[in-house]
């Protein structure tokens, strides 16, 4: 999933790469160099071994082109580094995003190539279903070519702690609530959050917050209509508050990074950890004995006004630039990417890609529901740091992370944000 930069280190990092972003804002002239250049935040050493041997493929096949892969850190790249990268001397040829603004904004500033005689004539033709490149799609033309999807935020729960302590899985929040009051007055750490970066409990706490005001209010809000400080946000405000009350999340939540946060919950100091599909395959690494499953969020109180079955997912996908001299090399980069073999290989590197012959493969079960939970989902929310614009999901984040710790009542903190995005 996605995180959002915060602090110096990613400046430092940023300020080593700063000459690539040097060139004016001026638009390269397309020159073939037959280097096919892509870039991306890191995916994980077990999606790295996978992507270099397809680049490795590609070279056997295409000697005259050489495939040169960037892998930033994921903070840097989805803040300041893609940007760059894509303003840049050598821009890259496939560079990868996430559906929703970001895409757009891609697309509007001249970024993201029409593919769409790709998927029906060309090189990625017959690969991927209809009904998965809908999303892919702006303006009647497929501007990306389909990675994954992946749920943002469910409630994992380590299976051994709930049934130790005769508890079961919470499906209300006032189930949550109780089970936050056990498990606390036993020295458990309830939910287990590394919210250094904002983003980890941003996600998930902004889902709770859709299920109280409603999508519709949700989405308009973040896209820039309206004010946050309102009565409908101040009382979703109030459940956070409420968290803070009853000890359910670890009092470091704001002092940890994400990683942290999950090492709480992969050594059996947390019962419960809030954060997305991509845990089943980090888990599975650095925690392979631990038994554990999931939950959706939790029904919000009677009166709330969002769907209380609703989803939090992503869609990520590959762009292809533009402003490419390569654009016959990078569909067929793509499509060997997606091929049935290098599906395969993905899916062993514990990530589904979206390509057809991912349905028939041998999955994880939980990945397997995860995704049935999302293509069934009534309601499918976006993440504020991937969904909408950057400047409002921080001025966000950081209300929520205000109020997790116990710094700012809902009122404030969101009044807060409305000063920070200058909304009246």
């Amino acid at each position: 999933m996605t995180k959002t930069a915060r602090g110096l280190a990613a400046l430092a990092t940023v300020a080593v790469l700063a000459f690539a972003g040097c060139g004016g804002g001026a638009t390269p002239t397309p020159v073939n160099d037959h280097v096919l250049r892509i870039a991306m935040g890191s995916p994980g050493d077990a999606q790295i071994k996978v992507w270099d041997d397809v680049a490795a493929q590609f070279m056997k096949a295409h000697p005259e082109t050489k495939v040169e892969i960037n892998y930033q850190q994921d903070d840097l790249y989805e803040t300041i580094g893609e940007l760059n990268l894509l303003n840049g001397k050598n821009p890259p040829d496939i560079y990868f995003e996430w559906t929703g603004a970001r895409l757009a904004n891609r697309v509007k500033d001249g970024f993201a190539a029409d593919i769409t005689d790709a998927f029906k004539t060309g090189a990625l033709k017959d690969l991927f279903d209809e009904a998965t490149l809908k999303q892919y799609t702006l303006d009647g033309r497929i501007v990306m070519v389909p990675y994954s999807h992946d749920v943002s935020n469910v409630l994992w729960y380590n299976k051994k702690i709930f049934a130790d302590n005769g508890l079961t899985p919470p499906k209300t929040w006032d189930q949550l609530l109780a089970t936050c009051d056990t498990l606390s007055a036993k020295g458990i750490i309830p939910i287990a959050s590394g919210n250094k970066d904002l983003w980890a409990a941003g996600n998930w706490i902004a889902h709770l917050v859709s299920r109280v005001v409603g999508e519709a209010n949700y989405d308009a809000v973040l896209a820039g209509t309206g004010r946050f400080d309102t009565p409908e946000w101040e009382a979703a405000f109030q459940y956070v508050a409420d968290l803070r009350t009853h000890k359910c999340v670890n009092e470091s939540v704001n002092a940890i990074d994400d990683n942290e946060g999950a090492q709480l919950f992969f050594g059996g100091k947390a019962a419960m950890h809030a954060i997305g599909s991509w845990l089943v395959s980090w888990a599975i690494d650095e925690a392979p004995t631990l038994d554990f499953d999931y939950v959706n969020l939790p029904a919000m109180p009677s009166g709330s006004k969002g769907n209380q079955d609703s989803v939090m997912g992503v869609a990520t996908g590959y762009i292809i630039n533009a402003h490419t001299a390569k654009m016959t090399e990078a569909t067929q980069f793509m499509a060997l990417l997606n091929s049935a073999d290098n599906v395969t290989a993905f899916i062993t590197a514990e990530v589904t890609p979206l390509a057809r012959s991912a349905s028939s493969a041998d999955v994880d079960a939980r990945t397997t529901s995860l995704n049935d939970l999302l293509n069934s989902a009534p309601a499918v929310v976006l993440p504020p740091d991937t969904g909408y614009d950057l400047k409002m999901a921080e001025a966000l984040e950081t209300a929520i992370a205000a109020v997790l710790g116990g710094q700012a009542s809902p009122k404030d903190a969101l009044a807060q944000v409305d000063a920070t995005l200058g909304r009246k």
